[in-house]
């Protein structure tokens, strides 16, 4: 079992993400994420897709794509850590990725394939580390961050997502019945 990561394993922005993470093994919970995940979106429809809790909030779909592409990138950056890469991995700006991105013009479906596809990606990956390889550390946006921080990353960010999603999307007075 991969053990959570230690403080200096990750930027100090991450805290939130990587303590939101339940006790268990990082695959494991993954997994259920995305099973837990499928559950919270199966019955949204397109137009309810398409809400926004408040003027300038990203879509529900947005959220969606937004997740994918974050999870797209934290992969790569594990892969390339666990690989040995030296240099450090660049950032990325999420409200110009959602910006350019062709998120609501997608159906609700395409999406969901899609995070599930990157999530499962994920997990493949992941399962093919060896011990060695989730204790490497490198640098992702000028910051160090071992492959187990970027697990656990994923699976924070995931959460708080989906939270988000069920408190200020899926429960608003105003969202579409």
């Amino acid at each position: 079992m991969i053990n959570r990561p230690e403080k200096d394993e990750f930027a100090p922005y991450y805290l939130p993400y990587v303590n939101s993470v339940p006790e268990g093994d990082i695959i494991s919970i993954l997994t259920k994420q995305l099973e837990d995940t499928k559950l919270l979106l199966k019955e949204v429809t397109e137009e309810q897709g398409t809400f926004r809790y408040a003027p300038g909030k990203w879509s529900i779909k947005e959220v969606v794509g937004h997740m994918t592409d974050t999870e797209r990138i934290m992969a790569y950056r594990l892969l390339c850590i666990a690989r040995g890469e030296t240099v450090s991995l660049p950032g990325f700006d999420e409200s110009l990725y959602v910006a350019n991105s062709s998120f609501n013009d997608q159906s609700f479906e395409q999406l969901f394939e899609n995070f599930s596809v990157v999530r499962e990606s994920t997990l493949v990956l992941m399962k093919s580390l060896n011990a060695d390889a989730w204790l490497r550390k490198g640098l992702a946006n000028n910051t160090g961050v071992t492959v187990r921080g970027v697990a656990y990353i994923i699976a924070g960010h995931a959460m708080h997502h989906c939270q988000i999603i069920k408190e200020r999307y899926l429960e608003s007075k105003d969202f579409p019945k």
